[in-house]
């Protein structure tokens, strides 16, 4: 796998752990996460934690994980770390290979959305008070219990 996909691949499930990874006291805060998925996590990040840059783009994501632009230069650090040492790319790629067949998936933190793998021709919409019209039928939901919509639709509520 390359250096691009696996980044792309690695820093979506990273993310969610990196408050917890970054700690100094890692171990101790880890003993509250528990599973496969933060066993992987801290495999990854026991390989990745060498890299200055890394962990830079990393404590950048933590400080400010809405800004989409952080987990970008995290990509990127790990992209250009990956491509420039292959031996960590190699051993890199083996850790979340196991990840994957292990059936780790990706996490979404608060307020966002995590893909596990091909959305490609998918429609994603985030974000409060969003309206989506596809046809002729425009919906704004806020609260709804029995919704029917089209020509012949039918509300069973009464």
């Amino acid at each position: 796998m390359d250096a691009q996909t696996l980044a792309q691949q690695i820093v979506p499930f990273l993310a969610p752990y990196l408050p917890h990874l970054l700690k100094a006291a890692a171990e101790e805060s880890g003993k509250r996460l528990t599973g496969a998925a933060w066993e992987k996590a801290q495999a990854l990040w026991e390989k990745l934690r060498g890299k200055d840059e890394v962990v830079e783009a990393a404590a950048a994501v933590v400080e400010d994980p809405a800004d989409p632009d952080t987990e970008a230069a995290l990509r990127l650090q790990l992209k250009i770390a990956l491509r420039d040492d292959p031996a960590l790319a190699a051993a890199v790629a083996r850790l979340w290979d196991a990840a994957q067949a292990a059936g780790v998936t990706v996490a979404a933190s608060d307020r966002s959305v995590a893909v596990g793998g091909d959305v490609s021709g998918s429609v994603i919409i985030t974000g409060d008070q969003s309206t989506v019209q596809q046809g002729k039928y425009n919906i704004q939901i806020d609260q709804a219990t029995g919704l029917a919509i089209g020509d012949q639709a039918r509300s069973t509520v009464r």
